[in-house]
């Protein structure tokens, strides 16, 4: 594997993130068309993921709950917007049962037909509505604040591992509120959760606001987006927080009585982020070596490999090694960053090569290597090298192995913060402003990125630039430049600025 080429991002951008998915040991495409199969080393970085957010849920008052995988299509169709939204992207479950057949395997049991069919769930605010129907009688019952770690199934034809699967892992909160503002207020308070983790965790900088009504979440009165650009310079909406209004407690007759008596229908959010955020995370901060993961979601955070070609020389930079793995675990979790204690591995493999076990480690993304060899060890130092900064300018020579561990804590959180002012660079060198259809169209097309253009804020123009151009609206972001001009397509007025861009 070591010796295996990666392809470069700048000979096939496409190839390259396959190439990262599959060397790095991330994820395998299943025997079942679409799907994938999430290998330890992805799953790692996945279960990362979930435990920092599921605790950022937990701190804003969310609690977690399960709800079925199949859900009636009767309740599919009792939201309008929904249904239409998901109905392409549906698997259906008509029977219960096989029958043996002698010679030839097995079929269908043509009499195990279901009365009503299932639908596999592409997302779950019709069934998790149904049942909150008995959960919601009173304001005392609100608010309700529900999440769910899930798998969901949506048939898409066109897939790429983690970034568009038939099946895929994912969180979905579900809230229920007493007025529109709390609603409204949750909605907001999500999208900031999403935007603290992108940005603090994943170091992917993001751009928040709500989506175009074209964009939007079917069923939803409104939903707010964190938008991120990849290193191809497409955008990729890397979370979604919906403000549902009362669309789905009244297509499920959900009812409680307010203070004043009154029978009333609660107000909706729901939001969500998958494993599309690893597919983010490669193409944010991967590079031609391998993968790159920001310190704070990385599996493994330190690999020290001892060296030596005799066996007294590899036995006294093992005991170094394994010394030093042990001066880092007794941090304490607040001395790194305050959640996660620092996670080590001593790599004792001396049937490989030097060079071959720094490219392994490089290939998985762990943020510093520590290099132990007979010579550090007799000047009681090692070498530190970084995983953002490839070569001889991301390492450090001589460091005394008595202020190791200190150092390394430091330089995990240095690499983070550069990891998120690169991309931050990147994105910003990558954004533009443009003021006519013709620099709009040559500017998408090269150098590409983020454009903001004026749009006259109808759905029929909005189509069209698609259509003509495959860019779609983003995001209307916040804080961005509300100075009214004129569509750059129809040149009608337009209230500001929105940001166009191709995307996953």
């Amino acid at each position: 594997m070591a010796g295996e080429k990666i392809t470069s991002r700048a000979s096939d951008y496409s190839q390259w993130y396959l190439d990262i998915v599959n060397r790095a040991g991330l994820a395998e495409n299943s025997s079942v068309r679409g799907c994938m199969v999430i290998k330890p080393h992805g799953y790692a970085i996945w279960e990362r993921i979930h435990d920092a957010l599921d605790r950022m849920f937990k701190d804003t008052g969310h609690v977690n709950a399960y709800f079925p995988l199949f859900i009636p299509k009767s309740y599919l169709a009792k939201e309008e917007q929904m249904a239409e939204g998901f109905a392409k992207e549906c698997a259906v479950v008509t029977h219960y049962r096989l029958k043996s057949i002698p010679g030839k395997g097995v079929e269908v049991d043509p009499e195990a037909k279901l009365e009503e069919e299932l639908i596999v769930r592409p997302t779950s605010e019709t069934i998790i509505w149904h049942t909150y129907k008995n959960w919601i009688q009173s304001y005392r019952d609100l608010p309700l604040l529900i999440n769910q770690w899930a798998n969901v199934v949506r048939w898409e034809m066109r897939t790429r591992l983690f970034l568009r699967t038939a099946e895929f892992l994912w969180q979905e909160g579900h809230t229920a509120h007493a007025s529109k503002e709390e609603g409204e207020e949750e909605t907001k308070r999500m999208l900031e959760v999403y935007r603290t983790f992108a940005e603090e965790w994943m170091a992917m900088p993001v751009l928040c606001g709500p989506k175009s009504d074209g964009q939007k979440f079917p069923g939803a009165e409104y939903t707010l987006c964190i938008e991120a650009m990849m290193q191809d310079k497409k955008a990729l909406q890397a979370g979604t927080s919906h403000y549902l209004g009362q669309n789905f407690s009244k297509a499920f007759d959900v009812k409680f009585q307010n203070q004043q008596g009154q029978q009333e229908h609660p107000y909706a959010t729901s939001w969500g982020v998958s494993t599309r955020l690893i597919g983010g995370l490669i193409m944010t901060h991967s590079d031609d070596q391998g993968l790159v993961v920001p310190p704070r979601l990385a599996p493994i955070h330190v690999v020290i490999c001892p060296m030596g070609k005799e066996l007294p020389e590899r036995e006294a930079s093992t005991k170094c090694a394994r010394e030093l793995a042990q001066q880092l675990k007794n941090l304490t979790r607040e001395e790194f960053f305050g959640y996660e204690p620092i996670t080590v591995k001593v790599d004792e493999d001396f049937h490989n090569s030097p060079g071959f076990r720094f490219n392994e480690w490089e290939l998985k993304g762990v943020p510093v290597r520590v290099e132990i060899g007979p010579k550090d060890v007799a000047q009681n130092a090692c070498v530190l090298a970084r995983r953002d900064i490839p070569g001889k300018e991301g390492k450090q020579m001589g460091v005394p192995l008595s202020t190791a561990a200190d150092t390394i804590v430091a330089l995990l959180k240095t690499i983070q913060a550069n990891l998120f002012s690169k991309a931050k660079a990147f994105r910003d060198a990558n954004t533009h402003e443009v003021n006519s259809w013709d620099e709009f169209t040559k500017t998408l097309e090269a150098p590409g990125g983020f454009l903001l253009a004026h749009w006259d804020g109808t759905r029929e123009t909005e189509d069209k630039i698609s259509e003509l151009t495959k860019a779609t609206i983003r995001c209307i972001p916040y804080g961005g430049d509300t100075t009214p001009g004129v569509c750059v397509l129809t040149g009608k007025p337009s209230a500001r600025r929105v940001v166009f861009a191709k995307s996953y």
